[in-house]
């Protein structure tokens, strides 16, 4: 059976948190749609919280080093990727964009992409069109149609089943996405190195 590889990270900072839960949550709909089109899905669920002194570290010296370098190796080579966030100000979490920030650039072109969020109020909900989605798209992410969004209100009652509803249908577009094939992998400078001879040939 074909098997496909997804990555998530998540960036809550308590524990548990509703992050985390938004993210297994959209994980376990995606193996559920994948495994629906007779693909296996192997899935890894990162917490940021744990790697916060790595990041900044990573930020201060241009390098990703310890247990960051495997996080950020798993996101680039993954045939997917969940990335959730809290929204703090109107917009991703300062600890999310220090992660991304520490990516090479291209690291995650062409690799498809299931945007959440989660938030205390429903009035939150554009933060994931203004902030997170842009921010994708800069960097060259293939970004499903359909973000998630989840307040406080939506874990239980009937906003629960309409979260429910939204979680499975970003899932399924990720999951059809993923059985393409996976990402354009970012091109390793030092795959083809130009021969010392032709280097010299100009001189």
């Amino acid at each position: 059976m074909t098997t496909r590889t997804l990555t998530v990270v998540t960036a809550g900072l308590g524990r548990p948190s509703s992050s985390r839960m938004l993210a297994d949550r959209l994980a376990k709909a995606t193996e559920d749609a994948l495994h629906e089109q007779g693909i296996e899905c192997a899935t890894e669920v990162f917490e940021l919280r744990d790697l916060a002194h790595d990041i900044t570290n990573g930020l201060l010296t241009g390098f990703p080093g310890g247990r960051l370098r495997s996080v950020v190796e798993r996101v680039v080579d993954a045939d997917g990727l969940i990335a959730v966030t809290p929204i703090f100000s109107a917009s991703y979490s300062g600890l999310f964009k220090s992660f991304f920030d520490v990516l090479e650039e291209n690291a995650v072109a062409g690799k498809p992409v299931l945007i959440a969020a989660t938030g205390g109020t429903e009035r939150h909900t554009l933060a994931l069109e203004h902030a997170i989605r842009p921010m994708f798209v800069y960097l060259r992410a293939v970004v499903v149609p359909t973000g998630v969004f989840a307040a406080t209100a939506d874990w239980g009652g009937d906003g629960a089943a309409l979260l429910q509803q939204r979680i499975e249908r970003a899932a399924g577009e990720l999951a059809d996405l993923m059985s393409k094939g996976g990402p354009r992998r970012p091109k390793d400078p030092y795959d083809d190195p130009t021969p010392f001879d032709r280097l010299l040939a100009d001189l």
